[in-house]
């Protein structure tokens, strides 16, 4: 489980977070959404500890991570999966090293335990026959495949996905929304997910967290946000739903 306490940031004089407060749930899809520049992103760069927020506190677990000691963040951090925005991955390294990357920086497995662990990765991702491909050989929902199986590679206890359909077809969308929720539950681990996109909201945010101007405003499931009263949050659900009907 993953608390948040009244968290608060600001860059110059620009409050992007205001007071944010919430709990993230162990073996659910939490997601995190609003429009651009509603301080989703930066929510989450505070949870991870990349930016160190002005006030307010980050628990994993109760352990308290924003202002913890340094092995302390070491520890926890170890504990954490990521998958970017954008895939991340390197492109002068195949699908298999990608994966073993970070069993490379941060165990002492021997050889043949890493590859055991990234074959078991890439298969549950069903990407074991490209591991030898590099990224510029294989598709956009491919490579974000091999982001989560890298993500998942070191057996984490929190797993982080930054919009993780970007540049993603519908179809393909669906995909990767159903394999991080399918993950989330096999792996009984808390998952936050930072999203704008309504198909992922309605098909798997068992709990959502609705920004506005840095502040939280409302936050359900995808089984009550359809009978909010909170203007904010009906017109984004309204305008993008609008966007997929036209782009439909």
């Amino acid at each position: 489980m993953i608390e948040i306490r009244n968290i608060s940031k600001k860059f110059d004089s620009r409050q992007v977070l205001d007071n944010v407060s919430g709990v993230f749930e162990k073996g659910k899809t939490n997601l995190i959404i609003g429009a651009s520049g509603t301080g989703k992103s930066v929510l989450l760069k505070c949870i991870v500890g990349l930016i160190q927020p002005d006030s307010g506190e980050v628990f994993f677990n109760g352990r308290e991570f924003s202002r913890g000691s340094r092995d302390l963040k070491r520890e926890v951090r170890r504990e954490m999966g990521m998958l970017f925005q954008g895939g991340a991955l390197f492109d002068s390294m195949t699908v298999e090293e990608n994966v073993m990357f970070p069993l490379n920086m941060l165990t002492s497995m021997s050889k043949s335990e890493k590859l055991d662990r990234v074959y078991t990765c890439l298969k549950r991702v069903q990407l074991d026959h490209a591991a030898k491909r590099m990224p510029s050989e294989i598709s956009g929902g491919m490579k974000k495949r091999v982001g989560i199986a890298r993500a998942i590679v070191m057996n984490p206890l929190y797993l982080f996905c930054d919009e993780p359909n970007s540049g993603l077809d519908p179809l393909t969308s669906i995909t990767i929304d159903n394999l991080i929720q399918e993950i989330t539950k096999e792996y009984n681990i808390t998952t936050i997910v930072v999203t704008h996109d309504m198909n992922s909201v309605m098909e798997i945010g068992e709990y959502i967290m609705f920004l506005h101007k840095g502040k939280k405003v409302w936050e359900g499931s995808n089984d009550t946000i359809m009978q909010s009263n909170v203007k904010e949050l009906n017109e984004f659900v309204f305008c993008n739903k609008l966007l997929r009907d036209i782009k439909g």
